[in-house]
């Protein structure tokens, strides 16, 4: 019985986190009930034409503009080896009281589809960059742009997609209007399958195949391709203070996130975990990440072998925990730990995040590309576009039902376990006492009843009291 407390406090998160209709944790899974939001600030180049002579840029961070966003399973498909099927959407809603200025303000960029197409067209014979710089300048395109927060964000028209594609067929493959987070909005992130933990809690949420396939494509290396942890959302339960990993469709690679340090949130236990610094590092620095290469320093990632091949990088916001190169080639970043780095508050019993931000940085590749005029004497220089950060907490009457159910009742559990254990003790010591005493009390009646004959115990080697006894009573017999 006084087991049965500390087993229940095990078996409680067990059932109530693996992915079941008829688990607690289902409908939290299914509907995610936690206020996410995406902040995005942008930079803003202050000396664009400077930068066409070969200056430094001059960046002013500008925002944040703050989006609330929902996110919701569809297609919840289960499948005879213990693994669920879905997609996920996003929605996103600007929230003005939020932001520090609107979609409509006007912010000056570089022009990213002009300048990625120059840098992914560099190699390409004379004759057809000579087509292109034509092209650009009968349509009025210059290195820098000016436009609305919302046009960048969403998407503006830009007849330079179809000029360019017919130039160089399939290099911009696709039309319509061009955004930073058009693909975001009203859309999933792919075919996820992972495990149910029905059959083996160890597995919950670890993914099974994404798309339908085992590994990526997208690098150099196995090891690079393979899809590791989780889809990022809730980790299986019983966690060790190590680390945890997570497949993400818009860095196109699994990340490993360590442990930094233990805490409370709101009264509930969690772990820490962090990015540590290899995790953009280059092949150089961490051989491991040789794979997502070709690499330029460390603290940024070349995703363009999975973003159609356009110069674009990631890393953390203002470069933190990159090369300081990347932060002195331009003017206006001040990394922070605390501002800038990513973090997640996992409750270790559940793997149910409590507190989290991820934040990620978009910067292009730029450079003066000889036979496009309109690049200028653009020094190369890995130029940060705008940073993000995705935060959400469990709170209100979510987080009460999550402390009751999953904190408070195993906590009291383990107490009664005590209390039990505390309990036994002093019955354990009074039932020893009374056989004790009935033991006594019986040697004692023995004498008042000299007709009562017992058969006497047999004579033994090791019983010598025993033996001296039977000798006595034999010798009273005689006399």
């Amino acid at each position: 019985m006084c087991l049965l407390p500390g087993h229940f406090s095990k078996l409680a998160p067990t059932q109530n986190v693996r992915i079941d209709p008829n688990s607690i944790s289902f409908s939290m899974w299914k509907d995610i009930p936690v206020p996410f939001y995406m902040a995005v600030h942008f930079f803003e180049v202050l000396n664009p034409k400077d930068v066409l002579q070969g200056a430094k840029p001059v960046l002013n961070q500008r925002g944040p503009y703050v989006y609330r966003e929902f996110r919701y399973k569809t297609n919840i498909t289960f499948h005879d080896n213990d693994t669920v099927s879905f997609l996920e959407y996003r929605k996103l809603f600007f929230q003005p009281d939020l932001s520090n200025g609107t979609e409509d303000e006007y912010v000056v960029v570089p022009n990213i589809l002009m300048m990625g197409a120059a840098v992914m067209m560099e190699n390409l014979p004379s004759f057809v960059k000579f087509l292109l710089s034509g092209a650009l300048a009968g349509l009025k395109q210059e290195a820098f742009m000016n436009r609305t927060v919302g046009e960048i964000m969403w998407g503006y028209e830009d007849p330079l997609i179809d000029t360019i594609n017919m130039i160089v067929p399939g290099l911009i493959p696709f039309k319509g209007k061009f955004g930073l987070f058009k693909e975001l909005n009203n859309s999933n992130s792919g075919l996820f399958t992972v495990n149910t933990g029905m059959k083996n809690i160890s597995r919950v949420h670890m993914v099974d195949t994404w798309n339908g396939l085992k590994k990526v494509n997208y690098w150099r290396s196995s090891q690079c391709n393979m899809i590791n942890g989780t889809a990022g959302e809730m980790w299986p339960p019983f966690m060790s203070p190590t680390s945890l990993e997570f497949y993400s469709p818009d860095a196109c690679r699994s990340m490993t996130l360590v442990y930094e340090q233990s805490g409370k949130f709101e009264g509930v236990p969690t772990y820490r975990f962090v990015a540590p610094k290899t995790l953009f590092a280059n092949g150089t620095d961490y051989p491991p990440n040789e794979g997502f290469c070709p690499c330029m320093q460390s603290g940024i990632q070349n995703v363009s072998t999975c973003r159609l091949n356009a110069p674009i990088f990631i890393s953390h916001p203002h470069f933190y925990n990159a090369d300081p190169a990347l932060v002195d080639a331009v003017e206006g970043l001040h990394p922070s730990k605390d501002q800038h780095g990513l973090f997640l508050d996992v409750h270790p019993m559940t793997g149910i995040p409590m507190n989290c931000s991820i934040k990620l940085q978009l910067n292009l590749y730029i450079k003066q590309v000889s036979g496009i005029i309109q690049t200028g004497k653009i020094k190369p220089v890995v130029l940060p576009l705008l940073w993000f950060a995705e935060s959400g907490s469990i709170e209100g009457s979510v987080l009460k039902q999550f402390y009751t159910n999953l904190v408070l009742i195993p906590s009291l559990l383990d107490y009664l376990q005590y209390i039990f254990l505390g309990l036994s003790v002093p019955l354990i010591i009074s039932a020893a006492v009374l056989m004790a005493m009935s033991q006594r009390a019986g040697a004692k009646k023995s004498p008042c009843h000299p007709t009562t004959q017992s058969k006497p115990p047999p004579s033994s080697e090791t019983t010598p009291l025993l033996h001296d006894a039977d000798t006595l009573s034999q010798d009273d017999a005689e006399a």
